[in-house]
């Protein structure tokens, strides 16, 4: 079935649709071609910077427990690259032509590709930072099963069922639940958010904004339970407990991702929810305006990686010191939990639990 692309003809600050309405108070001011090129120039650099580090960390680790991590690190900053490059060519096209959609699209179907891009790489980014919150949970929490159930081979199996259950909510207009339309700024196309009067309308909009917010609370909440139970190891355990640095590493990148995408993506989800559930129009400013933000999201994400590694970490901890008077600087809480140490640990209990299944048939077959 094809997709319908729609044109918004009124504005939410008119109270009658007029012929004129949505130039004079959407697209009056044609702004410049500067803005969206630079912001896709950072964004391209920055993550294809934050890509090329977590490769190279990912063959150093590619066996080892923090691949799966790396792995979904990996595929987040990849999709907001492929997002930067399409959705910022098709904006800085946009702006070229003076946001006049009759050269921009004469065929009609740009602005559903537009429109299904922009779904498919937001919920992307969030689907996968709940999903690497959830598997550093299950490391952190149960690091046997985690060992011994989240392998690379599976963990690319959940990276391509998230970009596939992402995708296929975007493509819902395509089968006629819900459609693409270019908004009031005629800058971006997205689902309906204008005159909606069918539930289905309203359904593909709670659909989004809900799937958005449900993986943000999945976040906090299994990054919550990561915190304390490292928070209550520390406390409870040893002070020099291996591995725990590169958990507490990897739990403030994840944290720092859930801060980012609360603040970007939280406002327009919510504005979305709030057109979908209450029927009311928002204002087109409002609208443009949550974009914008959660389009800051797929720019500051791949500077988690480069800026809150453990290297950094361990210069800015000694800048600190630094700058504090303080010259007898300790970095043991670093050091000592080691992923040699933390290695060889792990393959002393297998070789130990191998032993004693190995002693255990023994004795079955010599009772036999």
């Amino acid at each position: 079935m094809g997709l319908s692309c729609t044109m918004s003809t009124t504005c939410n600050n008119t109270t009658e649709p007029t012929p004129n309405a949505t130039v004079d108070c959407c697209v009056a001011q044609l702004g410049v071609v500067h803005i969206p090129v630079v912001f896709m120039t950072i964004g391209v650099l920055s993550n294809c910077i934050a890509l090329a580090i977590l490769v190279k960390t990912y063959k150093r680790f590619r066996q080892k427990w923090r691949a799966s991590f790396l792995l979904f690190a990996s595929g987040l900053v990849f999709t907001d690259c492929l997002g930067h490059i399409i959705n910022g060519a098709i904006t800085i096209r946009v702006y070229v032509l003076e946001k006049n959609w009759e050269k921009i699209d004469p065929s009609g179907q740009l602005c559903p590709f537009l429109g299904t891009c922009m779904v498919f790489f937001g919920l992307s980014a969030l689907f996968l930072g709940s999903v690497m919150a959830i598997e550093r949970c299950l490391g952190i929490t149960q690091p046997l099963l985690h060992s011994a159930k989240v392998t690379a081979h599976r963990a690319m199996f959940i990276l391509g069922g998230t970009w596939l259950f992402a995708l296929g909510v975007a493509l819902l207009p395509f089968t006629g639940f819900g459609t693409y339309e270019i908004q009031c700024t005629h800058t971006w196309c997205f689902l309906k958010t204008s005159n909606i009067k069918s539930g289905i309308e309203k359904g593909i909009l709670l659909l989004f904004s809900s799937s958005g917010l449900t993986a943000l609370g999945t976040s906090f909440l299994c990054n919550t339970i990561s915190g304390v139970t490292l928070v209550r190891a520390r406390v409870k355990s040893k002070p020099h407990r291996r591995g725990k640095s590169h958990h507490i590493e990897m739990l403030v990148q994840l944290v720092t991702i859930m801060c980012v995408s609360c603040i970007c993506w939280g406002p327009f989800l919510v504005i979305v929810a709030r057109i979908g559930s209450t029927n009311v129009d928002a204002q087109a400013t409002t609208l443009l305006f949550g974009v914008r933000l959660a389009a800051w999201n797929q720019i500051l994400d791949p500077w988690v990686y480069i800026l809150l590694r453990k290297s950094v970490l361990k210069r800015i901890w000694k800048i600190t010191h630094l700058c504090m008077g303080r010259e007898d600087i300790r970095l043991h809480s670093w050091n000592c939990g080691s992923l040699q140490n933390t290695i060889k640990s792990a393959a002393l209990e297998r070789s130990i639990s191998a032993a004693k299944r190995q002693s255990q048939i023994s004795r079955i077959n010599e009772s036999q």
